[in-house]
């Protein structure tokens, strides 16, 4: 069970909440600060004074006033106007990372959100009742304000309470309206009182919720692409001098540090290693420490800077103590889409220098004395292709994040006749990320499924030779889900296996400490 209090989540905690269903509940502290805020908001209603998106409209409409009469419709109308997203819907784990974080966010207390509104919330969660919420239409500025509408048009309405402006869930495996799916639950639809409805919807939370996930995989794929790296070495006979921590103390670096010691720790007790007669091998191997350090460090930078995110404040106005009612831009979501295009960028190196490495390993002037494509023997070169394909599969991927790791925060269009004149673009920003991720893992099984063919050739040539402690593990688990074959077979299922099994986190590392 996970208590929120709007200041302490973290991003384990919001990984098990989208994925394992974790139970979630608001913390007496939150409950506190949600009735505290109430309270701030009827102080600014009942001075009847304009306050942006109290009692004023949105936007380019923010200098309309607002009778107090109309407080309700206000609201609704802003839902229902901004549902407007398009696109194939989001996964599950998305939308449910999405509603803690924006339960979350509402809980600090600066929102003058009733405490009903996010227990309702926090129920849906815990029921697996989920808002079909479309995947595209956020500029990640003033939020990601069409998922957000979206996910409030379920369990919010008026007095007309119609059906074909519910939005649909899903519940139990069935495609409801979202007042069915309230209905069938149970949980009563509320209607929106002052300022509740922009609560709602203001804030970038989806970017920052898909953002934590992204950052949670990226760690373990990190230490999946070291283990790659370590068995890549030891298939082509390489030099362990690289990885000297000499080396990597006089550069200071602490990525490249904890590189190097990762894979020395992986291929320690290895007879494989610094056998070839080479004083030196190409970048790929040798520099791997340099170039997937800085994996590392990004990962170290951007981590708290998304949990730091899901713990804040981000609608506009925020209320304060007696009264004080700020017009702000805590909405934006630059810092996110800034973080995502930085992992982007070292994501796609990551799997720009495993491609290389497969490139190595299938290349007999490379490879050690192993046949060209890994071929079972040089008389089968020809009548078998080897893992000639799948290689191109790996080459396609890079080249495919070559062009999604160009930084999508130096996009802006300005909207809302240029009152919203610069805009994040952190909600794209964070797919390109998760795409470029995905198509990383695949890379990494890739590498995985021929340094594993690799090693099983050197070793019928070389049979007094041993793995290393941590290779031998992975090699061994590599063969427990793909078992070795000769001649030529269909790759793809042997490649979704690897691949599948990295998504689920089934490899065990060894010798690899956390990041």
């Amino acid at each position: 069970m996970t208590t929120i209090d709007g200041q302490s989540l973290t991003l384990q905690q919001l990984v098990k909440i989208a994925r394992d269903h974790d139970e979630v509940i608001l913390s007496q502290d939150g409950k506190n600060k949600l009735d505290q805020s109430k309270q701030w908001l009827d102080t600014i209603v009942n001075q009847k004074r304009p306050v942006y998106g109290i009692n004023t409209g949105f936007g380019i409409f923010a200098d309309r006033k607002i009778n107090e009469a109309d407080s309700a419709k206000l609201s609704r109308n802003l839902v229902l106007s901004h549902s407007v997203g398009v696109g194939k819907p989001l996964d599950d784990e998305i939308v449910r990372a999405a509603m803690v974080v924006r339960a979350n966010a509402l809980t600090a207390g600066h929102s003058g959100i009733r405490r009903e509104i996010v227990e309702t919330i926090l129920r849906m969660l815990n029921l697996n009742l989920l808002p079909e919420i479309p995947s595209q239409g956020s500029l990640g500025s003033s939020g990601d304000l069409c998922m957000l509408s979206q996910l409030a048009l379920v369990f919010t309405t008026d007095e007309k309470d119609l059906d074909e402006q519910s939005g649909w869930a899903n519940w139990e495996g069935k495609r409801l309206t979202g007042k069915a799916a309230m209905a069938a639950t149970g949980l009563p639809r509320i209607i929106l009182g002052p300022k509740e409805g922009l609560a709602l919807t203001n804030g970038a939370s989806f970017s920052a919720a898909l953002a934590g996930l992204i950052v949670n995989d990226a760690e373990y794929l990190l230490k999946c692409a070291i283990a790659a790296m370590a068995m890549t070495t030891e298939a082509v006979l390489g030099c362990t001098d690289a990885f000297d921590v000499r080396l990597q103390q006089v550069r200071h670096h602490e990525g490249q540090q904890y590189i190097a010691n990762a894979l020395l720790e992986m291929m320690k007790g290895s007879t494989f290693i610094n056998t070839s007669g080479r004083v030196q091998d190409a970048y790929s191997i040798r520099c791997a420490p340099q170039v997937i350090g800085p994996v590392y460090e990004l990962l170290e930078y951007v981590k708290p800077q998304i949990e730091k995110e899901i713990n804040a404040a981000t609608d506009n106005p925020l209320i304060f103590e007696n009264g004080v009612s700020l017009s702000g831009g805590n909405f934006h979501g630059e810092i996110i889409g800034m973080a995502m295009d930085f992992l982007s960028i070292a994501l796609s190196e990551m799997g720009a220098i495993a491609e290389r490495r497969i490139y190595r390993l299938l290349d007999s002037s490379m490879n050690s004395g192993l046949p060209a494509m890994l071929v079972d023997s040089p008389e089968d070169a020809g009548l078998n292709s080897g893992y000639m394909m799948p290689h191109y599969t790996a080459a396609a991927l890079v080249l495919e994040n070559q062009t999604l790791a160009h930084p999508d925060s130096v996009h802006s269009l300005p909207t809302s006749a240029g009152q919203e004149d610069h805009n994040a673009n952190a909600w794209t920003a964070a797919i390109h990320t998760r795409t470029i991720l995905e198509n990383v893992r695949t890379i990494i099984g890739i590498e995985m499924l021929c340094a594993a063919k690799a090693v099983d050739l050197q070793q019928q040539k070389h049979p007094e030779m041993e793995m290393g402690d941590g290779t031998k593990r992975i090699h061994q688990q590599i063969r427990a889900l793909v078992p070795a074959t000769t001649g030529d077979q269909w790759w793809k299922p042997d490649i979704e296996k690897i691949k599948q099994a990295l998504t689920e986190r089934e490899i065990v590392l060894p010798g690899i400490s956390a990041v």
